[in-house]
This record gives C-alpha cells, sequence and structure tokens, in this order.
C-alpha cells in the first residue's frame, strides 16, 4: 500500500514540478487561486495532491497521502478558487482539508 502512495506522489511530484516551472516561479503555497486556475484542467488535481502533501515551507509534510480524502478536497478547491480567484489558493486548500477532516471526524473515520 505505501508504494502506491509513494509511486503517487512520485508522479504528482514531476508532474507539478514541470508546471510550476512552466506557469510560475513561486511555490504553490503562494499561489493565488487564479494562478492555481490557470494550470490545464487536467493537471490541477495533481496540483493538489502535490501541494496537500507538502508544508508551508515545500517540505514534505508527512510520508502518508490521503488519496480518499484528497479526491474529497480536489472538487471543493476548484469550486472555491473559481468564486473568488484572488485569494489564496493555500488557503482554500486548508479551509478544504479542514472540512474533509471534521466530515470525518463527525463520522467517527480517521483520516
Amino acid at each position: 500500500m505505501k508504494r502506491i502512495y509513494f509511486i503517487a506522489v512520485a508522479v504528482a511530484f514531476c508532474a507539478t514540478n514541470v508546471l510550476a516551472e512552466t506557469t510560475t516561479k513561486k511555490p504553490t503555497s503562494k499561489w493565488t487561486c487564479e494562478e492555481f486556475l490557470a494550470v490545464d484542467d487536467q493537471f490541477q488535481p495533481k496540483v493538489i495532491y502535490w501541494s496537500s502533501a507538502q508544508s508551508k515551507k515545500g517540505k514534505p509534510a508527512g510520508e502518508n497521502v490521503d488519496i480518499e480524502g484528497t479526491e474529497k478536497v480536489i472538487p471543493m478547491v476548484i469550486d472555491d478558487c473559481k468564486k473568488a480567484p484572488q485569494e489564496s489558493f493555500w488557503s482554500k486548500l486548508k479551509d478544504a482539508w479542514k472540512k474533509v477532516e471534521a466530515d470525518a471526524k463527525s463520522l467517527g473515520k480517521k483520516l
């Protein structure tokens, strides 16, 4: 199971690094929603996977990737960013994770 997580993170890392270099030189933690939305639609989920696995300083936040949780976060972040393109992508991502974690906690699940 860990091998799958590592492969998913590695693929997302490679794709996001290429995207980040072509779209902006800033780390995703400093992107606006507009910068995030400028990324091709098919790569936006990869950016969210990558950013979810990173701390604000660009270092890995942990060794696991919550695939189920991230799949719930993706549409939330995209919708929130479309509503407020000048706001921080990072804050939208954090807010979405808080909602998913609160929902999981209320259902008695652990993320």
